[in-house]
């Protein structure tokens, strides 16, 4: 993407005076991995066609938020005072979340879906009881702690089709995903105007289509396992695999949202289930890795709905591990490898404002000689 291209971004964003800004993934991934002593850990990258400029956010309990309504203006939405203490990842500078874990253990984010969302036709009397889909996680990781409360509490307020200026004037058209500490896993859609509310048994997740159709497309991938296959014999000759790997031919490669989809699920599965947390969080890192896309090999022209309107090539812009067994967070950004690991246990849960922190150290490198 041109520095002209970057600076017409930020001037528009910096214009954006409302909490309202294009936070949105695109050919985003998600799972999660269960350790043997208890816990779940959540990995997931975000990619997009523009920079989004994402810093760590941390939120503080007792914190005014303002509901975006159905005119697209803070306040006029649903207001609320945050319940519990959020950590995660926000897009330029504003105080939503993309993507985070709250106090209690409750991990959420939003993902990239323009071909299937359609928010609830919230009419202007009842713009106080409404939220923009800008502010789904941000509004469930401040007020719940179970993925039981987040089913209910979400059924007790809309989520409008408030438009967003600096998002080409068009509403953040996403899904969302949660996972509590005990295991359980939920998506979030709104499908033609309607909340749909689907328990998630395998704990991957990515963009379009809608998630129940995800979850069908599973039943065409029987053939696959972990295990290496035997030598094949016909007429009595045997034909041996070339190498190890056997067992997995056929795992879609591509960035294709249903075959990343498949990808999360096998490569998630085949970790040992005699993994502790801290296993599953090193396992977590090394399966992120089969995500990650490179510059250039994903270009979306700007008529393209993933790209933001803006065009040019996507990038994983960071990549996170969640550890609710030990409470921390944990991000990687596309400059460098680094790995910011910021510890909830030590979260300052009743600090007065939001704490950003942008993640922009030098590339930490040990040198052997």
């Amino acid at each position: 993407m041109s520095q002209k291209m970057i600076k017409k971004i930020v001037a528009t964003s910096v214009a954006v005076t409302l909490a309202l800004a294009p936070m949105v993934g695109s050919a985003c991934t998600s799972f999660t991995l269960k350790g043997s002593d208890g816990g779940l850990i959540y990995g997931r990258t975000l990619e997009f066609g523009m920079p989004l400029n994402s810093q760590l956010a941390v939120m503080p309990r007792d914190f005014a938020m303002k509901g975006v309504g159905v005119d697209g203006k803070l306040g006029t939405g649903l207001n609320w005072s945050t319940k519990y203490a959020v950590v995660g990842m926000n897009a330029l500078g504003l105080p939503m979340y993309a993507d985070g874990m709250n106090e209690k253990g409750l991990i959420g984010g939003m993902f990239n879906a323009p071909n299937s969302a359609v928010f609830q036709a919230v009419a202007p009397a009842e713009s106080a009881n409404s939220i923009s889909s800008a502010q789904v996680v941000t509004y469930a990781l401040t007020n719940f702690a179970t993925v039981d409360e987040v089913k209910a509490g979400l059924q007790k307020i809309k989520v409008n089709r408030s438009t967003i200026a600096a998002y080409n004037n068009q509403t953040v058209a996403v899904h969302y995903s949660f996972h509590d500490a005990s295991g359980k896993s939920v998506a979030i859609e709104y499908l033609k105007g309607e909340l749909v509310i689907t328990d998630n048994p395998v704990g991957a997740f990515t963009n379009d289509p809608p998630f129940r159709d995800q979850l069908k497309n599973i039943g065409n991938y029987v053939n696959l396992s972990k295990v290496e296959k035997p030598a094949l014999v016909i007429n009595g000759a045997s034909f041996t695999p070339p190498s190890s790997g056997s067992g997995l031919h056929g795992l879609p490669g591509d960035y294709l949202s249903p075959s990343r989809f498949i990808r999360a699920i096998f490569l998630s599965d085949s970790v040992p289930k005699a993994f502790t947390a801290a296993q599953m969080n090193s396992a977590a890192w090394h399966i992120i890795g089969g995500f990650d896309i490179p510059p250039g090999a994903v270009t979306l022209p700007a008529s393209n709905p993933y790209g933001g309107g803006t065009g040019g090539y996507e990038v994983t812009e960071w990549s996170v591990v969640a550890n609710n067994k030990n409470m921390t967070y944990s991000s990687k950004m596309y400059e460098n490898t680094n790995i910011y690991t910021y510890d909830l246990k030590k979260m300052d849960v009743n600090a007065k404002e939001v704490k950003y922190i942008k993640l922009d150290k030098p590339l930490s490198t040990i040198s052997i000689n």
